[in-house]
């Protein structure tokens, strides 16, 4: 008898629960150290298979996409209705993170003898990720750095917003030198892109035991003692993050879409899913494109736009994270926040989210920036470390459900979103 097969979903799901198992017995039998060593590379492997393709597939899909709009005006159009949506999200995540932490107040009755510990500790741990924090950016700052002075460069470190604005100026260059000489230039890029494609359809057939790999060293090593100690702030932070996806993004697609919202919610689970094992809305886009193309109905060239771009700046989990964990160290030091030093957390927030890359961890250099400019000590990050990665993969996950409801929206006012029965049917 021949066992059906199961949708990719439902392997990542697995592979997910039993990372959980394996990391748990690890954790609590003493055998950490060969999950670490022997599980741990599997899922490494498939983070770096997976990055592998983002910079080549990124600047191949944003250069075609642009030329295949044709319209210079319908692109600026596109453009500003995915920057405006992505701008609007990010603010209400910081609010509503904001609003928790003061509601909620996380940081305020630790224990005497907890707090002086994580403090001590503090100093020592917190160096490495705040150097690099020395001023927060301003728009200025943030404007000059998009425009690369060397594209190789960009292309070398992975500086997403170089890339993409190097991208765009070439495909509107393109799309404005005629077709006769553009056409040999579009048609290598569009083979690069479906090559890219195409590697991403092989990668992700490993996917579930990547995810089972990463999930279950993620939890060998981080254990479950320290996540008592901060399970109000972590709560706080995820309950944010649950009300931002469901709520938002949920009324966004009801309200600017033709799309149903559990069509949606199903058909970018397995983003989801990835997003989460790897804490990585980067490494997550070739997944996220495919989820959103095939299952959502979105067209190719909306995509290829919007979410690149979301990739790179839209950030609504790290920024809503941003907002409470500012709120939660200041009240660990015994600071309060004023209604001015808070309006600064959403400002600061909303224009360090826009340059934070899509990694793990990015979120932690940010955060720094966000307390530097409300004078909260920097060395209070290390207090939020312990449970670092498991926030960082909750909010990745909220990241890359709002790139992909981003791109459902934008497609529906452009009239190229695809609510038939074949969408719905290639879910799962």
């Amino acid at each position: 008898m021949k066992l059906p097969r199961l949708p990719l979903y439902t392997k990542i799901l697995i592979g997910l629960l039993a990372g959980v198992v394996v990391g748990i017995l690890a954790n609590q039998l003493g055998f950490s150290d060969f999950v670490s060593n022997y599980i741990k590379p599997i899922g490494s492997a498939f983070i770096r298979l997976i990055s592998m393709v983002v910079v080549p597939l990124v600047f191949a899909s944003l250069l075609v996409g642009t030329t295949s709009l044709n319209d210079i005006r319908k692109l600026g159009r596109i453009g500003a209705k995915t920057v405006a949506y992505f701008l609007c999200t990010t603010t209400i995540a910081i609010s509503l993170g904001l609003f928790l932490a003061n509601v909620f107040r996380p940081g305020v009755g630790l224990s005497e003898e907890a707090q002086t510990r994580l403090i001590q500790n503090s100093s020592e741990q917190a160096g490495a990720p705040t150097e690099t924090a020395v001023k927060r950016p301003t728009v200025k700052d943030i404007l000059l750095n998009i425009i690369p002075t060397n594209p190789v460069q960009a292309f070398v470190e992975g500086r997403m917003l170089q890339i993409i604005f190097f991208a765009l100026l070439t495909g509107i260059c393109l799309s404005l030198i005629g077709s006769e000489r553009s056409q040999p230039v579009i048609r290598f890029f569009e083979a690069i892109n479906e090559v890219m494609v195409q590697m991403v359809h092989i990668i992700i057939k490993i996917a579930p035991y990547g995810v089972f790999a990463l999930i279950s060293a993620v939890i060998a090593d981080f254990g479950l003692s320290i996540l008592f100690l901060l399970l109000k702030y972590s709560a706080v932070v995820i309950a944010g993050l649950a009300l931002h996806v469901t709520i938002v993004y949920s009324l966004a697609i009801r309200i600017f879409s033709k799309q149903k919202v559990r069509t949606f919610f199903k058909g970018i689970r397995p983003a989801q899913l990835i997003a989460f094992s790897s804490g990585s809305s980067s490494a997550t886009l070739p997944v996220t494109m495919e989820c959103t193309e095939k299952d959502l109905g979105v067209s190719r060239e909306i995509c290829s736009f919007a979410l690149p771009l979301g990739a790179t700046i839209n950030m609504d989990g790290t920024a809503l994270y941003q907002g409470v964990s500012a709120v939660f160290i200041a009240q660990v030091y015994g600071m309060g926040l004023t209604v001015t030093q808070q309006l600064i957390v959403v400002l600061t927030a909303t224009l360090a989210s826009i340059g934070t890359a899509g990694t793990p961890g990015a979120g932690v250099i940010t955060l720094a920036i966000v307390l530097k400019s409300i004078g909260v000590p920097l060395e209070g990050i290390a207090i939020i470390l312990g449970v670092e990665r498991i926030l960082d993969m909750c909010r990745s996950m909220v990241n890359v459900t709002g790139d992909a409801s981003c791109a459902v929206v934008v497609a529906s006012t452009e009239g190229e979103l695809l609510v038939p029965a074949e969408a719905e049917a290639g879910v799962g």
